[in-house]
């Protein structure tokens, strides 16, 4: 989604498309707004499904406080007003109660951010709000008081969230991070205790990357390599379909000829990436113009050291990052499917991907495809993209399992004289 070419009403109804679909509001909850440059509001309207929401629908609130469109405006349409009259920094306003963060406002707490580094880098300080009557002038003081302290993200007690962005584009950035990371959480407090990072580790995690890759003088864009960015496009979009992958944080890379790789650009919303948005990576250059993920390096280490590796992806799926997140051991021995796919999963160091890369790519083998490394990342690898697609959804779907079991009773992995029966049939030498 690019803001400056979208009208606010497009604007509106392709992030609320996306918020309903993903789960995070109801047919009922929830309301977008934005403020254009001529001091106009447009927000979305009161008692209308947010799951067929159109850009007709969307209402325009002048600085007059006139009212042009079809509908009612949303009520909580006074504490909007009342965060930009606040905040004239602040263009766009997502609220609206996901589960996750309903679950943390209901026990009036919320998520510490510092859980992951980008997601404290994305969400800022999180603020907090006490309980009013919803739609009330009371509310809209409480609120618009903790954007004047400076939050962007707010939990509204026994109500939801609210978020503040300079577009819209950063505002559903933020809000969908935010979610995330309360699911995170939630899914480790079932299997063990977060770890948290220090302002000092999430300032050297910062610090680590290097942006020291020449670009090429020319490029090329035969069609075997115009086919690979089409079908990276199309694995981005179903993991953030899927809620595998975030707006904020997920790279992934295909071998093309060699050595020779395309990966996805640093600082886009994995939403939104097309074909002509991916990097390509020849000879150790980088296309000129562009500028590739900040993990480049670890992704040329893993296809110079690791022939069989055909693709690889970085992403921070809610279950499985719940084990990164905890330090619990990943026991994929559920079921036959996910031990094969997976086999042994290591969990490796928060650090381990700016300790020197080899210390990932010597840690990824034939029997250790798939790699959590704490408070950061699943590294999924694959002789395809849908191969490594794959093995990324069935390791979520297994983290799912193993969690959802906590309150069943102790699971009972497959056992030894089962898995060496699987490794002699389906993974022979």
């Amino acid at each position: 989604m690019n803001p400056i070419l979208m009208h606010p009403r497009e604007q509106i109804t392709e992030i609320i498309s996306r918020i309903y679909h993903r789960g995070l509001t109801t047919t009922s909850g929830g309301n977008i707004s934005i403020r254009d440059e001529n001091g106009d509001v447009w927000v979305t309207p009161a008692a209308i499904d947010k799951g067929s929401l159109r850009s007709s629908d969307i209402l325009c609130v002048h600085p007059d406080g006139s009212v042009a469109g079809p509908h009612k405006p949303s009520s909580e349409l006074p504490f909007h007003l009342a965060i930009y009259q606040a905040r004239p920094d602040l263009n766009a306003i997502v609220h609206a109660h996901p589960p996750a963060l309903v679950s943390f406002s209901i026990v009036r707490d919320f998520p510490n951010t510092n859980v992951i580094p980008q997601a404290r880098q994305v969400c800022g300080p999180i603020g907090y709000a006490k309980y009013e009557l919803p739609g009330s002038q009371a509310l809209g003081e409480k609120i618009a008081d903790e954007f004047v302290k400076g939050f962007n993200a707010l939990i509204l007690e026994n109500h939801g969230t609210v978020v503040g962005g300079t577009n819209l584009q950063d505002a559903f950035e933020r809000f969908e991070t935010f979610e995330f990371i309360a699911r995170i959480l939630i899914n480790s407090r079932m299997i063990g205790i977060p770890n948290y990072l220090t302002e000092d580790q999430i300032h050297a995690f910062e610090a680590q990357y290097s942006d020291a890759i020449p670009h090429m003088d020319t490029v090329d864009y035969p069609s075997d390599e115009r086919e690979l960015r089409t079908d990276i496009c199309r694995i981005i979009r179903r993991a953030c379909d899927q809620g595998l992958m975030i707006s904020t944080y997920g790279t992934v890379s295909t071998r093309w000829r060699g050595e020779d790789f395309l990966i996805t650009p640093r600082n886009f919303s994995r939403w939104d990436i097309e074909p002509s948005d991916v990097v390509q990576i020849r000879d150790g250059k980088c296309e000129p113009g562009k500028t590739p993920s900040r993990s480049i390096h670890i992704h040329q280490e893993i296809y110079r050291r690791n022939p069989a590796v055909k693709a690889i992806i970085f992403t921070q799926a809610p279950y499985s990052m719940a084990f990164g997140v905890t330090g619990q051991s990943f026991d994929n021995r559920t079921i036959p499917e996910s031990w094969i796919l997976l086999q042994d999963v290591p969990l490796l160091p928060f650090g381990a991907h700016f300790a020197g890369q080899e210390r990932i790519s010597q840690s990824l083998r034939s029997d250790h495809p798939v790699l959590i490394i704490q408070n950061d990342s699943i590294l999924v690898t694959g002789n395809s993209l849908l191969h490594a697609f794959d093995r990324l959804e069935v390791a979520e779907f297994s983290a799912r399992s193993l969690i959802h079991s906590v309150p069943l009773g102790i699971m009972k992995p497959i056992d030894e004289f089962q898995i060496e029966e699987l490794r002699k049939k389906f993974l022979p030498d």
